[in-house]
C-alpha cells in the first residue's frame, strides 16, 4: 500500500494537479477569509469555512478523476492488477494519497484562524470541530470521486461525473424538502429500498437463496407493519434521506460538538464507497 500511495503522491507533484489543486484550494479558502474575517471584522471562521463547499464541485473532480481512468487508458490497470499487491491496498493507497493532499491544504487554510487570533477571539474548539468536520466531509467525497473513476477510462467523464455526484450530495439537503411525507409514499420507498439491499446483498454473495430470503422476511415485516400502524411509515424518506445527508452530519462539528455518531458515519460512508470500489474492481479483474 505504501509503495502506491508513494507513487500517487509523486504523481500529483510531477503533473499539474497537484499544484491546480492545492493553488485553487487556498486561494478560495483565503477570499472567502479576506472577505468575511478580515473585511467584516468577524472571529467566526468557522462560518467562513462553510462558504468554500461549493468549491469542492471543481476540486474533488480535479483530485480523483485521473486516479484509476488514467491506468485504464494507459492500459497500465492490468499490470497493477496482477501485482502481488491486493485490491485493497492499491484502492486504500490511492485514497489515502488523494486525502493526504487535502489533508495538507487544509493545514495550510488553519492558518487563518490562528492569525485571526491575534485581532479577536477565536473560539479554537468550535473552529476544531469544524475542521475535523470540514476534512471527513471531503474525504467522503473523495471516496465517492475514487469509485466513479474506476467506471471509466475517460478522465472528462470521470470529473463530469463526479461533479455530478458531489453536487447531489451537496444539494441532498434542498431535494429532502420536496420529499413526501405520506404513508403510502413512504411504504413504497421502504419496499424499494429492501429490494436495493437484497440485490446488494445478491450481488455480493451471488446466493439467491439468502437474497430471496432476506427480501421475503423484510417485505412480510413491512406489510404486518402497515396493516397494524400505517402510521409508522409516515415521514420515513425524510428521516432516512437525512441519516444520509453528509452535510446534516456536518452540522454538530461546525457547532464545535463532537459526536461519535457522525464521525461513525463519515467513516462508514467512506468504507462503504471503497467496498464498492474493491468489488468492482474485482469483478473486472475476473471477467
Amino acid at each position: 500500500m505504501s509503495a502506491v500511495f508513494k507513487k500517487e503522491i509523486r504523481t500529483y507533484f510531477t503533473t499539474m494537479s497537484g499544484y491546480v489543486f492545492l493553488g485553487f484550494f487556498v486561494l478560495i479558502n483565503a477570499y472567502f477569509f479576506s472577505r468575511f474575517n478580515v473585511g467584516e471584522g468577524s472571529p467566526d471562521y468557522s462560518g467562513t469555512l462553510t462558504y468554500t463547499f461549493s468549491m469542492f464541485l471543481i476540486l474533488i473532480p480535479v483530485l480523483t478523476m485521473r486516479l484509476f481512468a488514467e491506468e485504464v487508458r494507459q492500459k497500465t490497470d492490468q499490470l497493477l492488477y496482477t501485482s502481488p499487491i491486493s485490491i485493497w491496498k492499491i484502492v486504500f493507497g490511492k485514497f489515502f494519497a488523494a486525502a493526504s493532499l487535502f489533508l495538507f491544504g487544509t493545514v495550510i487554510i488553519a492558518l487563518f484562524p490562528i492569525i485571526l487570533n491575534y485581532y479577536g477571539d477565536v473560539n479554537f474548539i468550535q473552529t476544531f470541530g469544524c475542521f475535523l468536520g470540514y476534512f471527513l466531509l471531503g474525504a467522503s467525497l473523495i471516496a465517492v470521486g475514487l469509485f466513479i473513476s474506476v467506471l471509466t477510462d475517460n478522465q472528462i467523464i470521470a470529473a463530469v461525473g463526479t461533479f455530478a455526484a458531489v453536487f447531489f450530495i451537496l444539494m441532498m439537503d434542498s431535494v429532502i424538502m420536496s420529499m413526501p411525507v405520506d404513508t403510502l409514499s413512504s411504504t413504497v420507498f421502504t419496499v424499494l429500498v429492501i429490494s436495493l439491499i437484497s440485490f446488494i446483498l445478491y450481488n455480493s454473495t451471488k446466493n439467491i437463496v439468502i437474497s430471496g430470503a432476506f427480501f421475503g422476511v423484510c417485505l412480510v415485516a413491512v406489510s404486518v407493519l402497515y396493516f397494524l400502524d400505517d402510521l409508522i411509515f409516515e415521514g420515513i424518506i425524510v428521516r432516512v434521506l437525512n441519516w444520509f445527508s453528509v452535510l446534516n452530519h456536518f452540522e454538530s462539528f461546525y457547532m464545535g460538538i463532537f459526536k461519535l455518531s457522525d464521525v461513525v458515519y463519515y467513516i462508514s460512508f467512506i468504507y462503504i464507497f471503497l467496498y464498492i470500489t474493491i468489488n468492482t474492481i474485482e469483478k473486472r479483474r475476473w471477467r
